[in-house]
């Protein structure tokens, strides 16, 4: 019997021995393809040696020094590669254990850049429905992932929540993209003035929203308005690149395609490739100033912050992404699974969208897809999915509650930028039958058979 409290209490887990590029390897010779890189973490795959170079010469070195005492070689030279790709005003970074950890930072963070400003009233945020924050209450609190939220929400601080960038969905038949997206920064800029412009702390969002709704981009235009909102109302953009960002979409940061600058991102899964636990709050210079010329600290701090073996992970998996120019594979190869998915599956009747940008796709499913009617959710037809895949040798992402926490699910794919044609004739392969058999035994459930 184990002795570890799994992710269901209940459950039996293959015991994983080896992972070797895009695949996982049980104690019993089952082989798996991580199509999802576990939570869109494993982004080089598994065992590059590079990175596990890396990581035997930094413990050789040194493993740990507390950062009230000392920095570290490793976590300055991190700092620098992220600053110097990060888009232009990003000036510091500060290094954390996880994705979780790094919003945590960036709200508390926030909080503080307005006191040292003199604006104490400052203490709302403003976020959006259907996103997913992190799992620490302060993250929870501004997320919207109603099913995440349930259970603690005696215990979450108030916020905000405005509508998501969804056009599959909330987009009108006689609207444009750019229409919509102007409704949207409409609403935004009206929640900040309910809620008292001179309360609001920040607006919170996912630049690609990952896991809650599916690899959902927004609309042209959408976040260019949003800062011009935000500036207008002296509210700080904070952006939550943890599953979208670090090249999962094409580019090292996924703001870079919106045509913004954040005044705070949260980095993790891609930053270290799941070889180290590591995550990142990265800064803008204005909210740097405002600590540097105020109380001269941050008020807030982990056990493990910089840790010098994460940070060695880190920035081999980065320079692995830069010397083996993964960030155009990903654009190439993204692009080339999406087509493929849109061959096999575009016109399946239980697939009412294909989206996403780069390595990072989402399919949702739908009963009807005249009338994108989602599939009765006491079906889990998501859960089947995930089982006939991961039955059939293939690891996917899938969630329900797509919709409104509740209704909706969807299949989200993020595999290993270096997986080449023949992973991406298995990935489609292996999803396309993943869909037909678990449709196939819903519609039988349904029936009560």
């Amino acid at each position: 019997m184990s002795r570890i409290l799994h992710r269901q209490a209940q459950g039996r887990y293959p015991r994983v021995v080896s992972g070797d590029g895009p695949y996982l390897f049980d104690d019993r010779g089952r082989r798996w393809l991580d199509a999802c890189g576990g939570a869109a973490v494993s982004c080089l795959g598994h065992g590059h040696p590079a990175v596990v170079a890396a990581i035997e010469a930094q413990a050789r070195k040194l493993a740990y020094a507390h950062t009230s005492f000392f920095t570290t070689e490793v976590a300055e030279t991190l700092a620098d590669t992220l600053v110097a790709s990060a888009p232009e005003g990003i000036s510091h970074a500060y290094f954390v254990s996880g994705g979780s950890e790094a919003m945590e930072a960036a709200l508390k963070m926030a909080r503080q850049y307005h006191l040292e400003r003199g604006e104490p009233q400052r203490s709302v945020f403003v976020g959006r429905r259907q996103s997913y924050h992190g799992n620490t209450l302060g993250a929870l609190s501004v997320g919207g992932n109603m099913a995440r939220r349930e259970a603690f929400a005696p215990l979450l601080s108030p916020a905000v929540h405005v509508s998501p960038c969804y056009a599959y969905r909330d987009r009108r038949d006689d609207e444009t993209p750019e229409a919509y997206g102007e409704r949207l920064a409409a609403e935004l800029d009206a929640a900040i003035v309910a809620a008292g412009p001179d309360r609001v702390i920040g607006f919170v969002a996912e630049p690609v929203v990952g896991a809650t709704l599916g690899a959902v981009t927004a609309v042209p235009g959408y976040f260019r308005r949003v800062r011009e909102v935000c500036d207008r109302h002296g509210v700080l953009l904070i952006l939550d690149e943890v599953m979208c960002g670090m090249g999962r979409t094409g580019t090292l940061y996924a703001c870079e395609q919106e045509g913004v600058v954040p005044d705070l991102v949260a980095i993790a899964k891609g930053l270290g490739g799941g070889y180290q636990p590591i995550g990142a709050c990265m800064l803008s210079q204005r909210v740097f100033d405002a600590f540097a010329r105020g109380s001269g600290a941050f008020q807030h701090g982990h056990t493990y912050l910089g840790h010098a073996i994460a940070c060695a992970a880190a920035l081999a998996v980065q320079r692995v992404i830069a010397e083996e120019g993964l960030l155009a594979r990903v654009r190439e190869t993204g692009a080339l699974l999406e087509a493929e998915l849109q061959r096999a599956l575009g016109d399946h009747p239980a697939v009412g969208d294909i989206r996403g940008r780069g390595l990072f796709l989402g399919i949702e499913l739908v009963a009807d897809r005249e009338a994108k009617t989602p599939f009765d959710p006491a079906l889990k037809l998501h859960a089947r999915i995930k089982q006939a895949a991961f039955d059939a040798g293939l690891m996917c992402y899938p969630m329900g509650g797509t919709i409104d926490g509740r209704r909706g699910d969807h299949v989200l794919l993020a595999p290993p930028y270096t997986i080449d044609a023949s992973h991406v004739d298995e990935i489609v392969g292996g999803i396309a039958e993943a869909i037909d058999t678990a449709v196939d035994a819903s519609l039988l459930a349904a029936r009560g058979g």
